[in-house]
């Protein structure tokens, strides 16, 4: 059976694993990543489009960062609708601190450029199957490519593979530990051909369901609404989407929608997932495939950019050195932001979005803790330095 042999074998390229072996590059450490899909399809599916101030540092950083300079849509604040009233937090002003919007797609463009430009072994459309030896100096990691059967020996393995990926599967059963929510609604989410009608984040808690505004560039509008989980999204024609953004958003008087055709719509489920722990003898897991935000906290890529910022930091320290330290205490370090990401988009979540049943009594307390972040600095700051992104957790 063919085989090659790297140092580290990453699986999964989206942006925790190009950013990986990015990052690995840049310490003369040799890596090839194994990617299922075709590097057309990983270029243009849509997923978040919010960087937190240390995920646009690590890019600008490490050399990546020059289109997201030139194109991305830099925020200071974000806007609260709610009970007919509007709210800028105004985030720059109360941390020093901004985000940009630059779609996650963009990310792995720039990503993959980046590795190609450097000699990089990206390898679409190659299906990893089972990992092997994760417990012994030379894991392998067994894909399959072009109808072929194939092998990757390594030092290391970094599962960068999402939740449906196999990576996490490797590791004996009794060794993790999940903790999961999965809340009683979904996002319908839209990409519109229609300039944004503002400068910043809309984020709307409405009596007929939580929405979003957001946009991607000068000319694409990204929405959102809350949506039944179970919801059909041939139910939603362009005008039925249209009418509810209305009813949701247009509640400042003299403000109104910038209106265009649709061109994708999909509807998106909601949960919160973590798996303890994130490593297991030579394997580290990364992004996805260990944890799972609601997307109200505009998280899930910053977390896996996180990732393996410290994985990164922790093989160098091995290959340079021996040290293991750094590896050992992976884990544990990563967790700790990713249960305060956890908390914060829980947090956002709860008090945005209407619950399953009709309950009076919660949308008191929505409206109650909306208007204390518009009207008291230090809860306001609170939620800016999450939204940011703390330097440190």
């Amino acid at each position: 059976m063919p085989g090659m042999r790297t140092q580290v074998g990453i699986v999964g390229a989206g942006p925790a694993g190009l950013m990986l072996s990015h990052l690995l590059h840049l310490r003369g450490i040799e890596s090839v990543v194994l990617e299922s899909r075709s590097r057309d399809h990983v270029e243009h599916r849509l997923r978040a489009g919010v960087l937190e101030q240390g995920s646009i540092d690590l890019l600008r950083r490490t050399g990546v960062g020059e289109r997201l300079q030139r194109e991305g849509l830099r925020h200071e604040g974000i806007e609260l609708r709610f009970a007919g009233e509007s709210h800028r937090v105004p985030m720059a002003d109360l941390t020093g601190r901004a985000i940009t919007v630059y779609g996650q797609q963009e990310v792995v463009k720039d990503l993959i450029a980046a590795r190609l430009a450097a000699g990089g072994s990206i390898l679409f459309e190659a299906d990893a199957v089972r990992l092997d030896g994760l417990d012994s100096d030379s894991p392998t990691v067994h894909f399959r490519r072009d109808g072929r059967d194939e092998e990757l020996h390594c030092d290391f393995v970094a599962g960068c593979d999402g939740f449906h990926g196999v990576s996490r599967g490797a590791v004996p059963e009794g060794v993790l530990t999940t903790y999961e929510r999965v809340y009683p609604f979904a996002w319908l989410g839209v990409l519109a051909a229609a300039p944004p009608a503002v400068d910043e984040l809309i984020y709307a808690n409405h009596e007929r369901g939580f929405a979003l505004y957001s946009m991607r560039s000068p000319e694409i509008s990204r929405l959102y609404l809350q949506v039944a989980p179970d919801e059909d999204i041939d139910a939603w024609p362009d005008e039925r989407i249209w009418t509810e953004l209305r009813a949701r958003l247009e509640t400042v008087p003299g403000w109104s929608l910038n209106e265009g055709p649709i061109l994708e719509k999909s509807i998106t489920p909601m949960r919160s997932f973590v798996v303890e722990p994130m490593q297991w003898e030579r394997l580290f897991l990364a992004g996805d495939a260990v944890h799972i935000v609601p997307p109200t906290g505009a998280k899930g890529m910053n977390l896996a950019l996180a990732d393996v910022a410290l994985l990164g930091d922790a093989f160098a320290g091995w290959y340079d050195g021996g040290r293991t330290d750094l590896l050992e205490s992976y884990s544990a370090t990563a967790l700790r932001r990713v249960w305060r990401a956890q908390h914060f988009s829980w947090w956002m979540t709860s008090m945005l979005h209407r619950l399953e049943r009709d309950d009076p009594y919660e949308t008191k307390l929505q409206t109650a803790t909306l208007r204390y972040v518009a009207t008291s600095d230090a809860y306001a700051t609170s939620l800016a330095e999450n939204y940011v992104g703390l330097p440190e957790v």
